[in-house]
């Protein structure tokens, strides 16, 4: 099939930017596509442009040249050219800096501003010989160079070569963690058994894995028709408690200390028992021999240890030592036997607070237990001569004792938390191999490949392996173009590298480095190259990053381009800080803090209004319902998720918000599309239209309410093959009814405030002029005061909240109050709704993106944990895993632009054309993912 051409930049739709779907704002239209605001990063340009012309091509400056705060080099050189005698040359050195045509056309300006006379203010006393500049001609030259500077800088950090950095760090870190993996060994277990720390009081993080916390019907899942079984002394019992109190949380420790303990779940089929066998001795041997036979049961777990009572017994001599050596060796053949079919642990020995223990307790010393577990580790390690010894070290325990001992009643036992913290190591290290939790990366094998990954991973190899030949033959063509020579400045001019030309290279292009980025996405979530740790929330680690960004997006201001309610800038300011709050609200792990859950939630539904905002406009006043919108708006918001399921194997609704946003654009589009189309146009002549549409609004407020209160007339809609393939998670669909349900009226809301506003605009109600306020005088501080009450008002009553589900029936109806009072404060006041943060802008730009990479390369374990590519330094790890993360968000931004443009062109035919072959594609990839359902099961 022939391929056409992308439009240019400046062609491309001009509603949203760099042709993503996103609010829309009716003065884009009557403007042009306003050019992209970036402050920290710069964008290579993507095509010639005059000077001074606003294309939304991506300058120096991001912002073009007309009516920003920072101007190019080229307009402050001419300036400072304009008021010199010599202007001619002078605006050939500034037009040829300007140009980025070397260094030299700089250099020639800069010497012509040493030579020029200083033009000193008529109004100025006479200076001394010393200071032969004036005002003027110091204020110009510091101008200049200032712009110079900033000019310098962005040539040398621009936002390709902050991607490049980025793979280089990626390289690297892969290769150290691959490194660290043969060096130190592949199996997580050993990091759980053996090394951790803690995040707070009684949360327990392991090295480089994810603990999960078992609730009673998991641990009964995995315990079902198993036995386990304790062995040792007072602390193994304390042992045992806990771990059959995640069983049983309500079991007592009840019953004979000295004795075996037994415990049994007929329901569960789970039987646990304790063996009273305080010492290494011929007892315990006996016990553990009973179970190498052959006719005999043997435990699928036994957790084994012993030391204390040896050593109070014997008053700690080193003749105990000696005999508990003996007796560990003659033990050690019986466990390493035990250990090929059962999962065998021997507890070394915790830490005691001396200071506590009683005076029959006082020969109990830490030196004495380091010398006891010395022993237990060289005897059973050396077990097995020629390979490793199968029974595990349970060594994490004394970690945990050394912070929490000086907690405990007598200082021989440890507290509680402590125990439980024990317990739930082991049930981590039997049962995540089996039950496979999400956040319970450790003791995880790596998933196996599926057939839709492997097929996703030849696709892209053979992506990869076209564009490198498009690449060599491409060079070669160019390779013998030499460089010409200026004429009038005698330099070399660097050769043009042209961009692709032809869309089937575009399309190699893009599918390669998609290829790469997607296996860095499995790197840091499906495979085990790269660590994970679990979340930890404390307040400091969610305000301070809030206020760091905040001050930076204050400092990165700029003028708007235009001054009406919610503009461009306005907009992508407004999604820009919502995402950078959101994902700081995910990393933190403050979910668990009700007042800021309450506040993300507003954000949420915040950007669902704009999504109403947004398209509600476009379809009124362009009334432009073609096909080839739709398409573009669908595969924009679609793209990034379908790829993410087919290579991460997740389910479609597992990415909750693109499936939320597509369907309410589905809805806008046919609410309005249906007869009668109502647009703008039409209804500027009959005022009975706007009637009419606000009867068709009514109608969608009536459907809305009947399926939030209809759960099973809802279900049936949505379980209907083959929506059920998109919306199902875990087999069924309550997980998208309670999305949906939970801001169900704000895409309402938003449509409805779009209509309104745009009416009171057609009418001339409101005064959008640069610094007027929205309204009269009385009318804007009564709506300013009206607005900043009901704010505080909603964060006092989200505050005040006691009840996640109490709070959650109530936010869909009063969440629009927060949303409607922050667009008066910042519309309402005429220089707040003159300037916006190009800091902001600049990630609001891609919001949908950041939004959805962060599941799998900035978070980890599907967004349960954090990833981990520094570890030891968690500032440093934040730091570049950040970097990575927003130059990644960045270029599959770019990445879905570009094939956008060709994937859905504007002629139908072609389009319809498209459009079968992705029906056919996602009809192969159905049948695919029925087969590979059919074969889990």
């Amino acid at each position: 099939m022939s391929l056409p051409l992308p439009p240019p930049a400046s062609a491309r739709d001009p509603v949203t930017p760099e042709g993503r779907p996103g609010p829309v704002t009716p003065e884009r239209w009557a403007s042009g596509p306003p050019s992209q605001a970036q402050p920290l990063l710069r964008q290579e340009a993507k095509g010639e442009e005059e000077e001074g012309e606003e294309t939304g091509v991506q300058g120096a400056w991001g912002t073009g040249a007309a009516g920003q705060g920072w101007r190019g080099w080229g307009e402050a050189a001419r300036a400072a050219a304009a008021e010199a005698e010599e202007g001619q040359v002078a605006a050939r050195g500034a037009a040829a800096a300007g140009a980025g045509g070397g260094r030299g056309g700089w250099r020639r300006l800069l010497a012509w501003l040493r030579r020029r006379r200083p033009q000193c203010c008529p109004c100025a006393a006479p200076l001394p010989r010393s200071a032969a500049h004036c005002c003027h001609g110091g204020t110009k030259m510091a101008a200049v160079a200032y712009n110079l500077g900033k000019r310098e800088i962005n040539h040398y950090f621009s936002v390709r070569s902050a991607k490049v950095l980025a793979l280089v760090a990626v390289l690297l870190l892969a290769a150290c963690h691959l490194a660290s993996r043969r060096y130190r060994g592949n199996d997580s277990c050993e990091y759980l058994l053996s090394s951790g720390r803690f995040l707070g009081e009684k949360v327990w993080q392991p090295h480089s894995c994810m603990m999960h916390k078992y609730k009673i019907s998991e641990a009964k899942n995995c315990l079902v028709d198993k036995h386990i079984a304790f062995v040792g002394d007072s602390r193994i019992r304390q042992l045992f408690y806990s771990f059959v109190k995640i069983i049983n949380p309500q079991l007592k420790e009840e019953g004979n200390k000295h004795g075996n303990i037994p415990f049994e779940d007929k329901i569960a089929s789970v039987k646990v028992d304790f063996l009273w066998h305080p010492e290494v001795n011929g007892s315990m041997k006996q016990c553990i021999k009973v179970w190498t036979e052959d006719s005999v049961a043997k435990p699928h777990v036994i957790v084994a240890g012993a030391a204390t009572w040896s050593i109070k017994i014997h008053n700690g001599s080193n003749e105990a030592l000696s005999q508990y050596k003996m007796n560990i060796t003659s033990i050690a053949p019986l466990l390493e036997k035990l250990a090929k079919t059962s999962d065998v642990y021997w507890v070394l020995q915790d830490p005691v607070y001396e200071d506590l223990l009683s005076e029959n307790r006082k020969m109990i010393t830490n030196e004495k237990i380091d010398a006891y577990n010395e022993a237990a580790v060289s005897i059973l390690n050396s077990s097995t001569r020629n390979s490793k010894s199968n029974v595990k070290m349970f060594s994490v325990s004394k970690l945990i004792a050394q912070e929490t001992i000086m907690e405990s009643l007598d200082g021989l036992h440890l507290p509680e938390s402590s125990r439980e913290t024990s317990a739930m190591i082991l049930m981590n290290v039997y049962c995540n191999k089996i039950l496979k939790p999400v956040d319970g990366s450790c003791c995880q094998p790596r998933p196996p490949l599926t057939l839709i990954q492997k097929l996703a991973a030849c696709f892209f190899t053979l992506s990869i392996i076209g564009y490198l030949i498009f690449y060599v033959i491409h060079r070669n063509a160019h390779r013998k173009n030499k460089p010409c020579t200026d004429l009038e400045s005698g330099e070399e001019k660097k050769n043009i590298i042209n961009t692709p030309v032809s869309p089937l290279e575009i399309l190699l292009q893009s599918f390669c480095k998609l290829g790469l980025i997607m296996a860095y996405f499995y790197m840091c979530d499906r495979a085990n190259l790269f660590m994970k740790e679990n979340k930890f929330y404390t307040h400091s680690t969610f305000f301070i990053p809030i206020i760091y960004i905040l001050v930076l997006g204050v400092f990165y201001n700029e003028n708007t381009k235009e001054t009406k309610v919610l503009n461009r800038e306005q907009t992508d300011e407004w999604k820009g800080w919502m995402q950078l709050v959101i994902l700081i609200y995910h990393i933190s792990g403050a979910s668990t803090f009700l007042p800021v859950y309450m506040h993300i939630r507003v954000l949420v539904a915040a950007y669902l209004f704009q999504t109403g905002y947004g398209h509600f406009s476009y379809f009124w006043i362009k009334g432009d319902f073609g096909i080839h919108r739709v398409c573009q708006v669908l595969f924009r918001l679609n793209f990034l998720v379908v790829v993410l399921c087919i290579v991460m194997d997740r389910p479609y609704q597992f990415y909750y918000f693109v499936p939320l946003v597509t369907v309410w654009f589905m809805v806008i589009y046919v609410t309005l599309a249906l007869w009668p189309q109502i647009i703008q146009k039409k209804a500027n002549g009959n005022c009975f239209w706007h009637f009419g549409l606000l009867l068709k609004l009514a109608f969608l407020l009536l459907c809305i309410c009947f399926l939030a209160y209809s759960q099973g007339a809802f279900e049936k809609i949505f379980s209907l093959w083959p929506l059920s393939k998109c919306f199902e998670l875990k087999g069924n669909v309550y997980e998208w009814w309670f999305r949906w349900r939970l801001d169900r009226y704000v895409v309402f809301h938003g449509m409805l405030f779009a209509f309104i506003y745009l009416a009171l605009q057609k009418r001339q109600v409101l005064s959008e002029g640069k610094g007027e306020p929205l309204f009269s005088n009385k009318i804007s501080n009564f709506l300013l005061f009206i607005s900043v009450v009901s704010f505080l008002t909603y964060s006092i009553w989200a505050s005040s909240c006691k009840n996640k589900a109490e709070c959650n029936e109530l936010h869909p109806s009063v969440s629009v109050v927060q949303i409607l009072a922050f667009i008066l404060i910042r519309n309402i006041p005429g220089y707040a709704r003159s300037v916006y943060s190009s800091f902001f802008a600049w990630f609001g730009k891609i919001s949908l993106e950041l939004f959805i990479c962060q599941y799998h390369i900035w978070l980890a374990a599907d967004t349960r944990g954090i990833l981990v590519l520094i570890p030891g330094n968690p500032m440093l790890n934040i730091i570049v895993s950040t970097f990575i993360f927003v130059c990644v968000a960045h270029e599959i931004s770019q990445i879905t632009n570009d094939l956008a443009q060709i994937i859905i062109p504007k002629d139908n035919s072609s389009l319809l054309k498209r459009l079968a072959c992705i029906a056919a594609f996602f009809c192969g990839l159905l049948i695919l993912s029925s087969i590979q359902d059919k074969s889990r099961h």
